[in-house]
């Protein structure tokens, strides 16, 4: 028996997510399905709890609580019934955000992934699942026994032949486009046989799944890479077991139980190529393909040093070896044909050509030492940006540029104090000096920030907590107009400015719990909503149109985008709002993660945003893609970062990256020109004043030129 948190137990309360009544309810329909055999519809109760669960990569911490009760009832369902849930649980169990486990939930929960990895490995041999899913099974299985590269569920998409790889030494994103070919022969040996001596202890279910693949064949060419499974699985995937290897027994799993025959064999000699290696954009240095599927995995090591020459030829590709990524060449030609410079890097404070000439000067924004309120409204050297790791509370989490009448351009800037309470600064725009700040006050650690111009004249600065808090600050004077409380409906994910045709501009707050409000930017209370289906909302911006009027344009964590107007009174009436075409999108397969509003001169496009980088413009009054977009390119991949500016000579830029990301795209639409800029910081947010972009990292704020100064 697993130890279990009793159902009538208290506890239950202090637990985010899931209720002890919607488990007991879950727990009725698995029992009658595995008594009786008959199909109650518990898969779709188990659907509905995992949003409770999981949530946009984030693990709830009653996910501990709940999984040991929930193992043990799908243990007891034949193998066929239970694959989905296992697959399910190794999401779960390999999402990158997850709280710590409990101390008093700890035995139950580590009991649950014993058992998890037995009945798994159970349904993994019983059942001939699709190829694909037979995949997500098998690296859920060595997920549950402890093996970091269970991870890699998150990054292998079945219906795409992309792939993101992170890597281990510089944290770029390198994304390789075509990495799963159709091999006829292995393009690389098969790595080594694991080490005898590090065979697992104990009891565990992989001596039959050893046994299951001592018959399996892809062919001779192939018999290496089995040999290499046979041996994972007959010493139990000890934890110390290099990913490469690993990944043998997973394509192994699937050519012995992949369905149809044909599929497993063919998906199992394309997940063969995990087994090689690629070559970082960035540091370029060469790394296995295992060890940039995973984040900060154990023993990684470079395979070979940096290239020791480096021309503007070979600056336009990121390698891979076997296979190869290579960017679009478009990004290049610009250099290549004497114009402006392609590529740009910081050096110190510095912006650099690739050939080293001066591009322009990198503009450091002062910091009060955010650790330290009590400075408030003076610059210190001693930056709590600047002297916090990559990560850490220190950074920055969100940008906004606030316009006052007749003063300066300022911007605003948010992050966390050590104690990971809530701080705002001001800058101006023109020099990086510090204008107001530190704002404490915040509960919670600052997740988005945005600016109200009011019809009076004045301007607001809005700030959106992670435990829900809403904040208002008069820009002027930098006091506080509404304090700061957390409430019920969950992060605060985005907000925005909506202005009306009858004048007032009122509040837009996302929350991760789909609660989309419209409020009073006076007093910060809800005098509206948005968002009838109420699916959770990673991104939201305003997109002006006529008549002085916005619309509201959303992504959310399915990758959906929603327009809405916040003129009308119902949130089912459309209003002026145009959904984009959802053909257009799945054409793209664009699972969008970001929205921005983009200025040109015929008027305000919408752009969106994936995790690989690519980013489409849409006519809102239409809902149709417009112009070819920007394809997606190793280095900026990820979870996406964008703002868009006009330059002084009327052209409009979009710059785009990634959190965690140490690079930049600035692309002119017009032309469909790209620029790239290298940093040595990690980029966590965006935004946009004129010719500069100014970059939220990890450590505090520099104003990059976006043209040659």
């Amino acid at each position: 028996m697993i130890p279990k948190l009793p159902l009538n137990s208290p506890r239950w309360r202090d637990l985010d997510g899931v209720t002890a009544e919607e488990v007991q309810a879950l727990l009725e329909h698995m029992t009658s399905t595995a008594a009786t055999g008959t199909k109650v519809d518990w898969r779709q109760t188990w659907t509905y709890m995992t949003d409770d669960v999981l949530a946009d990569g984030t693990v709830y911490d009653s996910a501990y609580a709940v999984l040991p009760h929930l193992v043990e009832a799908a243990a007891a369902l034949s193998p066929e019934q239970s694959v989905d849930f296992w697959v399910d649980m190794g999401f779960i169990v390999t999402a990158e955000d997850r709280p710590p486990v409990p101390a008093d939930l700890e035995a139950g929960f580590s009991a649950a992934l014993r058992l998890a990895e037995q009945a798994a490995a159970r349904s993994l041999l019983a059942v001939g699942a699709p190829a694909k899913v037979c995949g997500q099974l098998a690296l859920s299985c060595v997920a549950f026994a402890g093996h970091h590269i269970g991870a890699a569920l998150w990054d292998l998409e079945p219906e795409e032949s992309y792939l993101q790889l992170l890597c281990p030494g510089c944290g770029s994103d390198t994304e390789i486009l075509k990495f799963f070919a159709d091999p006829v022969r292995p393009p690389f040996e098969a790595p080594e046989l694991p080490d005898p001596d590090r065979a697992r202890q104990g009891q565990h279910p992989w001596g039959e799944v050893a046994d299951a693949l001592r018959d399996e064949t892809l062919g001779q060419e192939w018999a290496p890479f089995l040999r290499v499974a046979r041996e994972v699985a007959a010493a139990g995937v000890p934890v110390e077991t290099p990913g490469q290897a690993v990944l043998c027994l997973i394509a192994g799993m699937v050519a012995a139980k992949g369905t149809p025959q044909w599929a497993g064999k063919e998906w199992a000699c394309q997940l063969t190529l995990l087994t090689g290696h690629f070559r970082c954009w960035n540091c370029e240095q060469t790394w296995t393909v295992a060890d940039g599927l995973v984040e900060s995995p154990d023993g990684a090591r470079p395979q070979s040093g940096p290239a020791q020459a480096s021309t503007a030829a070979a600056d336009s590709s990121a390698t891979a070896v076997q296979p190869t990524a290579v960017e679009p060449t478009g990004e290049a030609a610009g250099e290549a044909a004497g114009e402006t410079p392609s590529r740009l890097r910081q050096d110190g404070n510095a912006l650099l050509a690739a050939d080293g000439t001066p591009w322009g000067r990198i503009s450091v924004f002062s910091d009060p030492a955010l650790s330290d309120p009590a400075l408030s409204d003076s610059a210190s050297s001693d930056s709590a940006f600047s002297d916090s790791a990559p990560g850490s509370s220190g950074g920055v989490d969100s940008l906004t540029v606030v316009s006052l009448p007749g003063g300066p351009t300022l911007v605003a800037g948010a992050g966390a104090s050590a104690g990971d309470r809530g701080v705002v600064c001001l800058w101006d725009a023109a020099d990086g000096r510090l204008v107001h700040g530190p704002l404490s006050g915040h509960p919670d650690r600052v997740r988005s920030l945005t600016a109200l111009p009011l019809a009076d004249g004045r301007v607001l600065l809005a700030s959106g907590g992670g435990s829900g808090a809403i904040g208002l600050w008069d820009a002027v004077t930098g006091r506080p107009v509404h304090e700061p409380v957390a409430n019920w409906l969950g992060e605060v994910t985005g907000m925005c400015a909506a202005a009306l045709a009858d004048g007032r501009t009122l509040l837009v707050t996302a929350t991760s719990r789909g609660a989309v409000r419209l409020r009073d930017p006076a007093t910060g209370e809800p005098v509206g909503r948005l968002n009838p289906s109420g699916r959770p909302i990673r991104s939201i911006a305003a997109v002006p149109v006529s008549g002085g009027h916005a619309l509201i344009a959303a992504a959310d964590n399915q990758g959906g985008v929603h327009m809405w107007d916040p003129a009308v009174d119902d949130p089912w009436d459309p209003g002026a709002a145009v959904q984009l075409k959802d053909r257009a999108l799945s054409d793209a397969g664009h699972r969008v993660a970001a929205v921005a509003a983009v200025p040109t001169a015929d008027g305000t496009l919408l752009a969106t945003g994936d995790d690989r980088g690519v980013v489409m413009l849409w006519d809102p009054a239409t809902g149709t893609p417009v112009g070819e977009g920007l394809p997606p390119a190793t280095g900026t991949a990820g979870l996406p970062v964008m703002t868009a500016t006009t330059l002084h000579d009327g052209r409009t830029v979009l710059v785009t990256g990634s959190k965690r990301g140490h690079g930049l795209r600035v692309w002119e639409p017009a032309t469909g020109a790209v620029r790239r800029i290298s940093l040595d910081v990690t980029v966590t947010c965006l935004t946009a004043v004129g010719p500069d972009v100014i970059v939220g990292h990890d450590r505090g704020v520099l104003g990059l030129p976006l043209t040659r100064q």
